[in-house]
């Protein structure tokens, strides 16, 4: 499995109420909540974001509520993978739920600007940042695990292993 698109990046502790804010979890349905990805943070993020854009953020990615709208709004707008140096546990726990591709590297993370062109490869862990010709390698998921991303989440997966 593999990402290829031009980076969106934010910082060091992006919470849940920024990635998709309050005011919106009276609902949902993904599309609304992609809607309003981000806009507390980013007001032209649903302008700029294009399917297969990849998210590259800093430390403690997802802090804050454990509300599994969050990943569910980033993976509905078209992110296919996020990349940050650290991951809020219970962010990175609902994201493998939901199938939204995440990675950790710090040196990825630090060093991959706004609108770089990535490819990632989710079975090597391996980054290759385009624009600035350099490669990073983060920690692959165990295979039971890609499956689960292959699978568009941990629902897909159990329902195509009880066939």
């Amino acid at each position: 499995m593999k990402a290829h698109g031009k980076v969106i990046k934010y910082g060091n502790n992006v919470d849940t109420d920024v990635i998709i804010p309050a005011r919106y979890l009276n609902t949902s349905d993904p599309a609304e909540l992609a809607s309003h990805c981000m806009e507390d943070i980013d007001s032209e993020f649903v302008n700029k974001v294009n399917k297969g854009d990849v998210m590259v953020a800093l430390n403690n990615f997802g802090c804050g509520s454990s509300r599994e709208h969050a990943p569910i709004a980033i993976k509905e707008s078209g992110i296919s993978c996020v990349i940050a140096n650290t991951f809020a546990r219970i962010f990175y726990r609902n994201a493998v739920n939901i199938g939204l591709p995440i990675l950790e590297c710090e040196q990825a993370a630090k060093e991959i600007n706004e609108g770089d062109q990535v490819t990632v490869d989710f079975d090597s862990g391996i980054i290759i940042n385009e624009t600035q010709n350099k490669q990073y390698t983060a920690q692959p998921f165990p295979p039971f695990m890609q499956e689960i991303m292959k699978s568009e989440g941990l629902i897909g997966y159990i329902k195509k292993n009880m066939k």
